[in-house]
């Protein structure tokens, strides 16, 4: 019981660390200062930084799956979809970088597994083949992933903006020769919330019309 507690609080330190100092200045190194040990103590638990990144990104499924209730026993796979982004997206917006820490790790259980399997039955329900309904699935991930890479670049944490991206002086660089690439500043680098939902709504639109049987 003591290792199980001693994991878990080695993740919860590195999610606070990541809102402080991000992807690039979270190593073993730091989180073992924090906690005061050494650190070959954390190899115990985690044999390198990818292994970390694996749980964290782990609990940070574990945190979104229960603060969020899953669509109904009914529900259709529009449903599912509309669901899973916006919760996905309002995690991995809880923490500095969460989007890249969650991207390409590896879950460390089959906690997800009981809510991905209600998903895939309501594509399947509603006329998916499986294979189409994995593919659907896949794309509204990667959307949402990558989506909020690009949002957290710009805006790491909430209320916070990254220097270099001000569009009126992106604008003012782009000069008269090109206008319309002046004025996309503003579809660029402003109005997450709409534009990620216009994006999902493009998506759905996408998977219907391709994937469905």
């Amino acid at each position: 019981m003591a290792a199980k507690l001693e994991r878990t609080k080695v993740v919860d330190t590195a999610l606070r660390l990541l809102d402080e100092t991000g992807l690039d200045g979270l190593t073993l190194r730091r989180i073992a200062t924090e906690l005061d040990v050494k650190a070959p103590a954390l190899y115990w638990h985690f044999a390198n930084k990818q292994a970390l990144l694996d749980e964290m990104a782990t609990e940070m499924l574990r945190r979104m799956t229960a603060s969020a209730e899953p669509p109904g026993p009914d529900a259709g796979w529009q449903d599912w979809v509309l669901a899973t982004c916006r919760t996905l997206r309002r995690a991995l917006l809880g923490h500095r970088d969460g989007a890249k820490v969650f991207s390409g790790t590896r879950l460390t259980d089959t906690g997800h597994a009981d809510r991905f399997e209600e998903q895939l039955r309501a594509f399947v329900r509603d006329g998916f083949t499986l294979d189409a309904a994995i593919e659907a699935y896949f794309t509204a991930y990667s959307f949402t992933i990558g989506f909020v890479i690009e949002e957290q670049a710009v805006h790491p944490l909430p209320g916070e903006r990254t220097p270099g991206y001000d569009t009126g002086e992106r604008a003012r660089a782009m000069g008269p020769d090109h206008p319309l690439t002046a004025a996309s500043g503003e579809g660029l680098f402003t109005d997450y919330d709409r534009r990620f939902e216009r994006g999902l709504a493009v998506v759905v639109a996408g998977v219907d019309a391709v994937l469905r049987s």
